[in-house]
């Protein structure tokens, strides 16, 4: 499927807003895959087609997630759109005819990131939080931090503000966000040791 008809065809399935987002996130991630010498094309087709599973209803997101073997926590089952990642990551193989790893890790991680996320997995989450269209308290500061910061000082920002988020919404903080942060903070005390060392 050409990338044109894949836009034709997460039209048809995504409510307007949705699909408009959508195309922002694959814009936002363009343009960070060429700042960090990702692959565009991956970061194009992760970007476009990231929340293709959007077009299952909320209730509907567990069902889906069982139909498909995908593993649901007790985070999962209390809060289903999370699974729409999960289910995304397959339904680009299904629907659209993307047989590639990389992008559907991308499309699995980017609402809760993960362990060991890799470039494109950093760039697709940073993006779908980024994009044009999302208007929040800070979104200016972590757009600006896209055209300065590494990647890791970036998502290191986005994964803080989001957790920060969640907590004040009273609302339960995915294990994998937090995981994510970790990895990123210890990485970098890493770092500073190795440079006092060396």
């Amino acid at each position: 499927m050409s990338l044109e008809q894949m836009k034709e065809e997460l039209k048809k399935r995504l409510k307007p807003s949705r699909f408009r987002h959508s195309l922002g996130v694959e814009e936002t991630a363009v343009f960070l895959a060429d700042r960090f010498g990702v692959d565009e094309e991956q970061a194009r087709v992760a970007g476009l087609l990231h929340d293709c599973a959007r077009e299952f209803r909320n209730e509907d997101m567990v069902k889906e997630a069982e139909k498909r073997g995908i593993a649901i926590g007790e985070v999962e089952r209390s809060m289903p759109l999370l699974l729409h990642a999960d289910i995304g990551a397959q339904r680009v193989r299904e629907i659209y005819g993307v047989d590639d790893k990389d992008v559907s890790q991308a499309i699995a991680r980017h609402t809760v990131g993960g362990p060991q996320m890799t470039k494109l997995d950093k760039i697709i989450w940073y993006a779908d939080m980024i994009e044009p269209g999302r208007d929040f308290p800070g979104v200016d500061e972590l757009r600006k931090l896209a055209k300065t910061a590494s990647l890791d000082e970036m998502l290191l920002a986005g994964l803080s503000h989001s957790i920060i988020f969640v907590v004040k919404k009273g609302h339960l903080v995915h294990p994998a966000t937090v995981l994510a942060r970790n990895e990123i903070l210890l990485s970098q005390q890493h770092e500073a040791e190795d440079g006092k060392n060396s």
